[in-house]
C-alpha cells in the first residue's frame, strides 16, 4: 500500500489528477446538499403559509402574494 501511495506522489501528473478530482467531486456533493436544504426551506414555508390560511390569520390571497414574493425571489441569481 504504502509502495502505491509513494508512486502516486511521484508522479506529479496522477497526483494533480486526484486533486482536481477530488475537488470537484466535493464541490458537487456540497452544491447538491445546498439545492437539498434549499428545496426543504421552500416547502417548510409553503406548509408554513397553508397553516396560517387554515387557521383563518391569513387569507389565501395574502398566502398567494407571499409564495409569489418567494418565488420571484429565492436567493438564486443575485438581486432583484
Amino acid at each position: 500500500m504504502e509502495e502505491i501511495i509513494q508512486q502516486i506522489i511521484n508522479k506529479e501528473e496522477i497526483l494533480f489528477v486526484f486533486v482536481i478530482a477530488g475537488a470537484i467531486t466535493i464541490v458537487s456533493i456540497v452544491k447538491a446538499l445546498t439545492g437539498m436544504v434549499g428545496r426543504l426551506a421552500s416547502e417548510r414555508t409553503r406548509r408554513e403559509i397553508a397553516a396560517y390560511i387554515a387557521e383563518g390569520s391569513m387569507t389565501p390571497e395574502q398566502g398567494e402574494k407571499l409564495l409569489a414574493s418567494t418565488k420571484q425571489n429565492d436567493g438564486c441569481g443575485g438581486c432583484g
